[in-house]
């Protein structure tokens, strides 16, 4: 069995970026990681480390953290219909801006030609939140409690998410939104509900 890293490497891997995963620490600290396989170095200039898709699972398996981001620090698109959503106002809109920016970023890094137009890795693991990152950093409304707005949701599907609003206008703008994202997009009606939802998969190529 995989010894857990240190209390010093898990504070490293606790400390990185939510939507990059850019990791900080001492040059020993990386390489430890790197040679746990819990991050890698990237080999273009800076060449900063980022978390691994192992190093995201350790860094995502503590226990039962609460989702909303005000409580933790941490960074959460808004997928719809939360519980208890994030405060809307300026500072949540820089948020989703600097999260948006930064994802086009790790795109860049981790895609093997450096392309930002498709998704990359990170979100191929991480499909209902980088679906909702990308309709959120384009204005579209989130559903609320007891409101109207797009939700977003895992389907048994691999590589799949549902985007579900009830205005169709709505809807074909979250589309488009998703499309420009570099997603492929489907729009599909559930045979019992006759609900018009939207079936979307990152684009490979």
């Amino acid at each position: 069995m995989t010894r857990p890293p240190t209390a010093a490497q898990r504070r490293v891997i606790d400390a990185a970026d939510p939507v990059t995963g850019r990791l900080r620490g001492t040059e020993a600290q990386l390489a430890a990681l790197v040679k746990r396989g819990l991050a890698f170095r990237h080999p273009r200039p800076p060449h900063d480390h980022f978390l691994t898709p192992a190093g995201h699972r350790i860094r995502e398996a503590e226990p039962a953290r609460p989702e909303t981001p005000a409580s933790t620090g941490v960074f959460a698109a808004r997928i719809g219909g939360e519980e208890a959503p994030p405060d809307a106002g300026p500072s949540r809109v820089r948020e989703v801006h600097s999260a948006w920016q930064g994802l086009l970023e790790l795109r860049r890094m981790t895609n093997p030609d450096g392309a930002t137009d498709r998704p990359c890795g990170w979100e191929r693991t991480h499909l209902v939140q980088a679906a909702a990152l990308a309709l959120e950093a384009a204005d579209h409304r989130p559903a609320g409690q007891d409101s109207a707005g797009y939700r977003v949701r895992a389907t048994p599907q691999p590589e799949a998410v549902a985007v579900y609003e009830p205005d169709a206008g709505a809807l074909r703008a979250c589309a488009a939104t998703l499309e420009r994202a570099g997603w492929q997009v489907g729009e599909y009606t559930e045979p019992r509900t006759r609900a018009r939802y939207l079936l979307a998969s990152p684009r490979r190529a």
